[in-house]
């Protein structure tokens, strides 16, 4: 058995570590159990039973160096045998001491009874240990011998093992009332340091979460019902994110967009941050090159910051359509960030990999010299004809396709219509 005791540093909120968490004891418990399962709450610290652990982290010395390397705050610690033994060395600040020189404060049973072992001659563990056991059982009970046995191995250990709860929930209490909506980011930043503890044990990606506030009640008759308010003293706002993340500078900047869009009718005093889907994170490899290595936000990240400020309706994505008319082969539709929200593209047809990367809106007439079309000067013909019918009935297209050759613009695609007394010619796109 292998005992680590953690506690936070008393400098650790002067340093600002534990400023930026709304529970420092919770997110503390959150990160441990990346580590272990055997993670205990024991008299306002953090015990953990790693041997299990060791071999999937490739031996203890990997194990300690993964566990110290960026905690949430800066932490003191101590190793030992034994729970109670690595906690005295924690309390103690005594981290390599021998066990029977550990004094007895630093045990919690026998803190009650210390003015009595005092005067007994008993300063350290081993002078306690050393005195008739059924003596100090009659004289202060059978609780300071259990746990004497418990800190020299003799007796098994057992505690209430923390858990992670599946989904992440954390209030907070603002220190003072908030008048506009974009002054929530600062509190928010804070829920959402705590949400990465969360997501980092739990080795997930948040999908969507929903921030809530508390408006004051006794401004009341201020309150009003609107896109962001539920009409009785709460306020809501949902983010969504099309790829699940743990970058909180993100979604930071997604909620000050569209905290800026909010208006409060009155003061708010608590907030809330709820996850409302997750999705576990599968390993990224990453490059030594650095061409290779990413600069900037992703597209997806630009797409949902834009459709934050803008709307997601103003941001249009293309959609492949089964048709064999080239201006009817896609559709344009209002962005989602939820890819099971986007329809699925239908089939393209063979020569869809040969058409140009710029599509006119409308074919423009060409003018016809000799036969040969005209478009800033007479056109070469390279390729074609490729023969495109379509429609029923009334409604039949009848073209030849062409890509031909521009002095001035480059290839162009052109098309001449078919069974047609005069055939004429239309620019339709044109190659990059």
């Amino acid at each position: 058995m292998h005992w680590i005791a953690v506690q936070p540093a008393p400098d650790a909120v002067a340093a600002g570590d534990a400023s930026a968490l709304v529970d420092v004891d919770q997110a503390l418990a959150w990160w441990a159990l990346q580590f272990t399962p055997l993670v205990a709450r024991v008299d306002g610290a953090l015990v953990l039973e790693v041997s299990a652990s060791e071999r999937l982290f490739g031996g203890r010395s990997v194990l300690l160096q993964r566990l110290f390397a960026a905690p949430p705050v800066a932490l003191r610690h101590a190793q030992g045998a034994t729970s109670l033994l690595a906690l005295a060395r924690l309390w103690a600040r005594a981290p390599d001491a021998p066990i029977d020189s550990l004094p007895l404060h630093s045990l919690a049973a026998a803190r009650a009874h210390l003015p009595t072992l005092m005067r007994l001659g008993c300063s350290n563990w081993g002078q306690l240990r050393a005195l008739p056991r059924a003596g100090l059982v009659r004289r202060f009970g059978a609780g300071l011998v259990d746990a004497l046995d418990r800190a020299y191995g003799t007796r098994p250990e057992l505690y209430p093992w923390l858990c992670l709860p599946e989904v992440f929930d954390a209030p907070l209490e603002l220190s003072a009332a908030v008048d506009t909506a974009p002054a929530l980011l600062f509190g928010a930043r804070r829920l959402l340091s705590q949400l990465l503890v969360w997501l980092r044990a739990r080795q997930r990606g948040v999908l969507a979460l929903e921030l809530l506030w508390e408006l004051d009640a006794r401004r009341s008759n201020a309150l009003h019902v609107d896109a962001h308010h539920l009409g009785s003293g709460q306020g809501r706002l949902e983010l969504r994110t099309a790829q699940a993340t743990q970058d909180m500078l993100h979604l930071q900047r997604l909620l000050g967009e569209q905290l800026a869009q909010v208006h409060l009718p009155a003061p708010v005093l608590h907030l809330r941050l709820r996850s409302l889907q997750t999705q576990a994170l599968s390993g990224e490899s990453h490059s030594l090159l650095p061409e290779d290595q990413r600069k900037g936000d992703s597209l997806h990240q630009m797409l949902e910051r834009l459709g934050a400020r803008l709307g997601r309706e103003q941001i249009l994505c293309v959609q492949a359509q089964a048709d064999h008319l080239p201006e009817a082969m896609q559709t344009w539709l209002p962005w989602n960030p939820e890819p099971a929200a986007q329809p699925r593209a239908g089939p393209l047809c063979e020569h869809a990999a040969l058409l140009p990367g710029w599509l006119l809106e409308l074919p423009q007439p060409l003018a016809v010299h000799g036969q040969c079309p005209q478009y800033h000067g007479p056109l070469t013909l390279l390729a074609g004809p490729q023969r495109l019918e379509s429609g029923l009935l009334d409604t039949v297209v009848l073209r030849d396709y062409f890509i031909a050759r521009s002095a001035q613009a480059g290839l162009l695609w052109i098309y001449r219509e078919r069974l047609s007394q005069s055939p004429r010619w239309y620019l339709h796109g044109i190659y990059a």
